[in-house]
């Protein structure tokens, strides 16, 4: 009897977080796969299975078009955020010497993220707009003659916002990395010759993998699914995958938009599990 409740203790322990994820996300998740396959109108929604969605979905050059857009907005801001939060991660953990110190520079970090997102968009526009701070600047120097145009409204105003959006979600796992590397594995690289540049390629990007891929889930997979910013910084003048979703929805076509939504998170979890496949995160979790 004691050795059944010793084995069987831990199946219990785990059948509340079983529960809440069945009811919060693979209930959903099953709804939303058989919605996929129903049949619509402009009148509502028809039970039923019927593959026209997906062939809807996947064999048009338009949605190819636009999760392309999709995927190089996550590439971009990826990049961008990583190279980011690389050396400010670095500079905390390793230039900064007192530990109160670290917390005081990191916490101004994290300050402009206590607001809304779409506060912290939108106060782009008044930058990079036709009359803003940057062309009135340019103007004034003299380096152009014409407002710049592209600045505002352009796919560099929704990479610009979504890296200043999401910048965070990279410094954070990164830090909390670099802060758990022995300090002495550096000064014995330094000891042995190693030079500033040969210690941060061979000593703490390798150990510093783990956190760079947590903040490379994070980051992919809010930019796949952020709508609002590719709809307000490009004027209407890109797209992705998930305004798509979300003009679909608005026209009342729910079984499509739930077909693109299982193709993007099939397509997600594809990317992530591609990370994970390189990097082992379990350290970290």
């Amino acid at each position: 009897m004691n050795n059944f409740l010793s084995r069987a203790t831990p199946y219990i322990q785990a059948t509340s977080l079983l529960l809440i994820l069945g009811f919060f996300l693979a209930i959903p998740i099953l709804l939303l796969l058989v919605v996929s396959f129903w049949d619509y109108d402009f009148v509502g929604m028809y039970p039923g299975f019927l593959t026209f969605n997906y062939a809807e979905t996947l064999g048009s050059w338009v949605t190819w078009k636009t999760y392309g857009n999709t995927l190089k907005f996550a590439a971009l801001v990826w990049a961008i955020t990583a190279f980011i939060g690389f050396w400010v991660a670095y500079f905390l953990a390793f230039h900064v010497r007192s530990a109160t110190t670290q917390m005081i520079l990191f916490l101004v970090c994290t300050v402009p993220f206590l607001t809304s997102n779409i506060i912290r968009m939108i106060s782009w526009i008044p930058v990079l707009g036709r009359n803003g701070l940057i062309n009135s600047g340019l103007v004034g120097a003299g380096i152009v003659d014409q407002p710049v145009e592209w600045l505002l409204y352009s796919d560099f105003a929704v990479v610009l916002a979504m890296v200043h959006l999401y910048t965070l979600f990279m410094v954070t796992p990164i830090f909390n990395t670099m802060m758990r590397i022995d300090k002495s594995l550096v000064e014995a690289a330094r000891d042995a010759g190693a030079r500033d540049w040969q210690v941060i390629w061979n000593v703490i990007l390798p150990l510093a993998k783990p956190g760079v891929a947590i903040g490379s889930i994070f980051v992919v997979t809010l930019v796949m699914a952020d709508f609002s910013t590719v709809q307000v910084m490009s004027g209407g003048q890109s797209a992705s995958v998930a305004l798509m979703m979300r003009n679909q929805m608005s026209l009342l076509q729910y079984p499509a938009a739930a077909a693109n939504a299982i193709v993007l998170l099939a397509l997600v979890l594809f990317m992530v599990a591609g990370i994970l496949r390189i990097v082992d995160i379990r350290k970290e979790l």
